[in-house]
């Protein structure tokens, strides 16, 4: 089985960037070559181009009259001006390929730039809402959530003479998003719908990262808004089946991504999805809480750390490498590297960017490059795409105390994988600021059967070891702090 390695790429600061450099306007459909080789050479399977879907005018307006949104722009580009506000990608008013940035034709070309690379494209795809210009709005007032006049967190909407008021989209934990008009998923007509724009975004990619795939849920549907009932009866299935099985009945081997959070991941992995966030492991890896986070892999089923996606940053977070330093990141890395599952890495994050952009924007600051974070990705994702890392078999090792009043065991993350025996590749983290030390029980078959060199693909450490001592007491260790190995069994 091979895990995704995915890359996040903020398309519009990402066009904007090439044309500066390149002294023309590239689009879509000119992206020079170049840009693509260093993807393939890291190793990426997918390509997810975040915020290429239009946007449109009320929405913009809206960003530009959120005083908090001005403010962190603001922080992150002292020179802030009003053209560099492009309104929210995740509120829509089509699911087509901006105009500015190459349209569909642009897109296509791109999609086949990836596809001559053996590289696959990822889109976004917003089931909670759209934005305030999309056409369903005016044409379809009847597809989304209804209030009462003046009520807060709605706004009015005129079609044809007639005055409705809809609700903006929401997560319950946070205010309305204002630029954005929250979709009715209870009615059979708006799922019809968005199953159509599904099916049709499926004939320009290869997968879809979903915005706040659980507020589709059910139940988390019903909670939000029970109190305002549906015009019409409500559909009795989930959409989420609906949907997956309508586009894998066309395109069976589209790739399904879901942001998810609130512990309802398991749920979405159930119903199809074939990944979902793994934001748990993210806060608690950031927290430094390493006994958390090995009781979080451990304690949940091997299946669903292998469809989770793992990830240090992407456009919601801040940028890592302002949060750890670098021995940490270096370790961090490595772990969501090793990980069962798809990794996720985002724009940036392989060259120490240090400030988060809101996603209404569409330039960023030029960051100066952070040359031990580059080399760090750079040495790693070279390294790992000659392993079995990724690929074939896994298993999330429990390692075993060193010796008796020794606790530092539960600090290490270690993943052995094996593509074709006897050789087999475990990665090794050591989560804490301080040595630790463990014995690690080996699965690997065979492993009696011979004795075995050791060698650390990321260091200079080789070592040999008798096929007998780790049959039957396991692998010793003893790890610096915040370090990473990644050891190479092979045959004497």
């Amino acid at each position: 089985m091979n895990h995704p390695l995915v890359y996040e790429v903020n398309t519009r600061c990402w066009l904007r960037e090439l044309s500066q450099r390149a002294g023309v306007r590239v689009r879509l459909g000119n992206v020079p070559e170049a840009e693509l080789e260093p993807w393939l050479a890291a190793g990426f399977t997918h390509v997810w181009l975040m915020g290429v879907w239009e946007t449109g005018p009320r929405s913009r307006a809206e960003a530009l009259g959120n005083p908090e949104l001005i403010r962190v722009a603001r922080a992150a580009l002292p020179d802030f001006a009003e053209h560099d506000v492009g309104g929210s990608p995740f509120a829509i008013a089509g699911y087509r390929a901006a105009r500015e940035l190459g349209g569909e034709a642009g897109l296509a070309t791109f999609r086949r730039q990836l596809q001559q690379r053996g590289l696959k494209l990822m889109l976004d795809f917003i089931p909670n809402h759209v934005g305030l210009d999309h056409p369903w709005v005016t044409a379809h007032p009847e597809w989304f959530v209804p209030a009462a006049p003046d009520t807060p967190g709605a706004f009015r909407q005129t079609t044809a003479g007639t005055e409705h008021w809809l609700f903006h989209g929401r997560d319950p934990n946070f205010p309305p998003w204002t630029d954005t008009a929250q979709l009715d998923m209870r009615r059979a007509d708006t799922r019809a719908a968005l199953i159509g724009e599904l099916q049709q975004i499926a004939n320009q990619c290869d997968g879809v990262r979903c915005d706040m795939a659980m507020l589709a849920l059910s139940h988390v549907f019903d909670r939000m808004w029970r109190t305002f009932p549906a015009t019409v009866p409500v559909a009795t299935t989930e959409f989420w089946t609906e949907a997956i099985a309508a586009v894998r009945a066309s395109h069976p081997d589209f790739l399904w991504l879901a942001e998810a959070y609130w512990d309802l991941e398991p749920e979405l992995q159930r119903l199809g999805f074939d990944y979902t966030y793994d934001k748990r492991l993210f806060d608690v890896l950031i927290a430094r809480d390493a006994l958390a986070l090995c009781q979080h892999l451990h304690g949940h089923p091997a299946e669903f750390i292998a469809r989770s996606a793992h990830f240090l940053e992407n456009h919601d977070e801040a940028r890592i490498a302002s949060l750890l330093s670098l021995p940490e990141h270096r370790a961090a890395a490595l772990l969501i590297l090793g990980l069962p599952g798809m990794r996720l890495l985002h724009e940036g994050q392989l060259t120490g960017a240090r400030v988060r952009v809101p996603v209404q924007l569409t330039r960023r600051p030029t960051e100066l490059l952070q040359p031990e974070i580059e080399l760090l990705y750079h040495h790693l994702l070279s390294v790992l795409t000659g392993t079995a890392v990724g690929r074939g078999e896994s298993v999330v090792l429990c390692p075993r105390p060193a010796w008796a009043e020794n606790p530092t065991c539960r600090n290490f993350v270690i993943v052995q994988w094996q593509v074709a025996p006897p050789e087999f590749d475990l990665v090794v983290v050591n989560l804490a600021p301080h040595r630790c030390q463990c014995y690690v029980p080996l699965t690997a078959p065979d492993l009696a059967k011979f004795n075995w060199r050791l060698e650390d693909l990321l260091g200079d450490e080789v070592y040999e070891r008798f096929g007998d001592d780790l049959q039957n007491q396991g692998l010793y260790l003893d790890v610096s702090g915040c370090d990473a190995q990644l050891f190479h069994f092979q045959p004497l």
